[in-house]
């Protein structure tokens, strides 16, 4: 069996999904150190923005994650297709 093609928003709405996954850690990550940074802070105002700069990673990354990554999984099946269209595709086996 040989891929020829792929539907190009398909794979971005995958590759979105995932990305969009990967920011929501990364934002959680974000957020918890932030939290943690702030416990040692000194002054109110590091104790204040550091939590409120955590949240809006968690908010803030996974939107900005899964935008670039659909926009990356469109370009990267656009340039699937054209480059099997070219060479033959990917060839896999199934049972």
């Amino acid at each position: 069996m040989i891929v020829k093609r792929v539907d190009i928003l398909s794979v971005a709405k995958i590759y979105g999904a995932i990305s969009l996954a990967v920011g929501l850690l990364i934002g959680l990550c974000f957020a918890l150190l932030s939290m943690v940074g702030a416990g040692f802070a000194e002054s109110s105002e590091a104790a204040f923005f550091g939590p409120m700069l955590g949240v809006g990673a968690v908010i803030a990354l996974p939107i900005f994650y899964g935008v670039m990554g659909f926009i990356g999984g469109a370009l990267g099946a656009a340039l699937y297709n054209v480059f099997a269209g070219m060479v033959g595709g990917v060839r896999i086996e199934v049972e």
